[in-house]
């Protein structure tokens, strides 16, 4: 009698077993290929000034919230902030939407003429791109702060020490604005910038981010988060996925 209901148990557990490994394998047949986080780049037919914070084209974009420090642990909503992108034939088209319920940390006389050197060590929003999905270590960083002033690199990581191309230039627009705890800012930046020009359905890689607030408590936003020790942004490994919708 107790072998007959000893087996009865190893077969009622093996059961159990067969189900759960059965639902973990639907689990993985549902799963997305890779697990990166992706945004949608809408196109649009009509180029528009970056000025124009408020065309009708933004209208079609997804919206990107961005809620988490570089770490994954969440963020305040007075540091978190938004983003859309837009393509078009001859540029791609960044708008940052970010909540500032904070004193600005921003140059009293900005300089909008040229590149800004160490613009992310005050109020920031950026975002890197990688055009090349074999090739994410080399990417291109732009830079807007709330007073309007930007820079735009090209990083080369793909040895052991990260190579910044300070002379290049992209020839990108930006604009910005400072609202009641709001700052709006955008910036162009036409293909040839790039080298190369994306189609429908392209995937370019690359992390919306964003630098606010003073030591000891600056914040370090990251739409993909990095994960790292320490703030860092330039984790080529992390960068999300970016995908040309026409």
């Amino acid at each position: 009698m107790r072998y007959r209901i000893k087996m009865k148990l190893i077969e009622t557990a093996f059961v159990i077993l067969v189900s759960a490994l059965a639902l973990t394998e639907a689990a993985a047949q549902n799963m997305p290929a890779n697990n990166k986080i992706k945004a949608e780049i809408k196109y649009t037919s009509k180029d528009f000034p970056v000025s124009d914070i408020g065309h009708k084209s933004w209208a079609k974009a997804k919206e990107v919230v961005i809620s988490k420090y570089w770490s994954g642990k969440a963020a305040p909503p007075g540091r978190q902030f938004k983003a859309k992108l837009l393509w078009s034939d001859t540029a791609i088209y960044v708008r940052f939407e970010a909540n500032q319920t904070e004193p600005l940390i921003i140059s009293d006389v900005p300089n909008l003429k040229t590149k800004t050197d160490k613009l992310w060590d005050r109020d920031v929003c950026e975002i890197f791109l990688a055009p090349k999905r074999n090739d994410r270590r080399k990417y291109y960083e732009f830079e807007i702060a709330p007073n309007g002033e930007w820079t735009d690199l090209f990083i080369d990581y793909t040895g052991t020490e990260r190579r910044t191309d300070w002379r290049y230039k992209s020839g990108m627009d930006s604009f910005a604005a400072i609202e009641k705890n709001t700052v709006l800012m955008a910036i162009r930046i036409e293909w040839k910038a790039f080298g190369t020009e994306p189609k429908a359905g392209d995937i370019w890689l690359g992390n919306l981010l964003r630098c606010i607030g003073k030591d000891p408590d600056r914040g370090y936003l990251a739409w993909s988060p990095t994960e790292t020790e320490v703030p860092n942004f330039h984790v080529p490994e992390k960068f999300g996925e970016f995908e040309f919708v026409k």
